[in-house]
């Protein structure tokens, strides 16, 4: 499934749209580009959960919003030349149960943490503000995933 988007507004609304689906357990894999509208999607399925303030963690890589259930936000950008290990160091398992996860640059490194994931990737497109979603989703829990 692909799905056009013409401005940051309406990648924000894509992304309240997916976190109204999401519930704890659940990871989403965010690829594409600098720039190509990762965090702006992020923030959007954030306050689904009524999380607002959400930036991108690139220098501290990873964000723990509190709540019911916690949202984790991840940069995997800094550890893509690292060994996938060591994202699994990092223990984000322990917190799996009771967090929803969004994990920008997330493709090398989510097979440590699930084997059931929605991935999202982003392209773009002709305009500067145009983008293309494809959703790939991975595993059962994804099974008749709309949006």
């Amino acid at each position: 499934m692909k799905i056009a988007i013409n401005s940051p507004q309406a990648m924000f609304e894509l992304g309240e749209k997916i976190g109204q689906q999401l519930k704890p357990s659940d990871v989403v894999v965010l690829t594409g580009q600098l720039g190509a509208g990762k965090t702006v999607l992020t923030q959007g399925i954030a306050s689904a959960f009524n999380i607002l303030g959400v930036t991108s963690p690139t220098f501290v890589i990873s964000r723990i919003h509190k709540g019911d259930p916690n949202f984790i936000h991840i940069d995997a950008y800094r550890l893509l030349d690292s060994n996938p290990n060591n994202f699994a160091d990092l223990d984000f398992e322990s917190y799996l149960a009771s967090s929803v996860f969004v994990i920008e640059w997330g493709k090398d490194f989510v097979a440590t943490l699930t084997d059931q994931y929605l991935e999202l990737v982003i392209t773009s497109g002709a305009k500067e503000s145009d983008r293309e979603i494809e959703f790939l989703l991975n595993g059962q829990r994804w099974s008749g995933f709309k949006v």
